[in-house]
């Protein structure tokens, strides 16, 4: 890359001119390909990761400082980071996703399912209300704690001990041997 070229590119991107895209990627797309194909297999993730590393040079074009590194270096590392952000993206995403050929899910059978818990929304009336809201936010809602804490205004904590109350009650009506203790 001659330096006239460079200095040419430094020079547009300061001034927000389109040319520099044109240019940076007439003159430097191969090799930044190159940087995020080591890191990226897959060639559409691969070209998804460079198109988003011109799109992220075009937007922090002004923060370039030639005193502190060559062109390259720095675009060198815009790509190499975009594509350790889709790794890291793909991974958390692949992770996520629901895999129906391998579910460890069991399927329940009328004989497996224990008749004495179906009323269980019956005995939740029975305890205090404040109890009530909690159990059935977290478990017929299917909010987590955090979830259940933001949506009905109380304090995480006070989620997580009404949850242990609550439970413990329940516990004595299906468990009448803990009403004697």
């Amino acid at each position: 890359m001659s330096t006239s070229i460079e200095q040419q590119i430094v020079t547009l991107l300061a001034k927000s001119d389109k040319r520099a895209i044109t240019l940076l990627y007439d003159n430097y797309a191969d090799a930044l390909y190159g940087v995020i194909s080591k890191v990226l297999t897959d060639e559409d993730l691969a070209q998804d990761a460079l198109q988003e590393t011109f799109i992220k040079v075009w937007k922090k074009a002004k923060s370039y400082d030639a005193s502190k590194a060559k062109l390259f270096t720095w675009l060198y590392r815009i790509a190499y980071n975009t594509a350790i952000d889709k790794v890291r993206s793909y991974n958390n995403k692949s992770s996520k996703e629901i895999q129906i050929d391998t579910s460890t899910v069991y399927k329940l059978t009328a004989d497996s399912i224990n008749q004495d818990v179906l009323d269980i929304k019956k005995h939740l009336k029975t305890l205090d209300e404040k109890y009530q809201i909690v159990i059935n936010a977290l478990f017929f809602e299917g909010m987590t704690q955090q979830e259940a804490s933001d949506e009905l205004e109380i304090p995480l904590g006070t989620i997580k001990s009404r949850l242990k109350i609550g439970l413990r009650e329940l516990k004595k009506i299906y468990d009448p041997e803990l009403k004697q203790s």
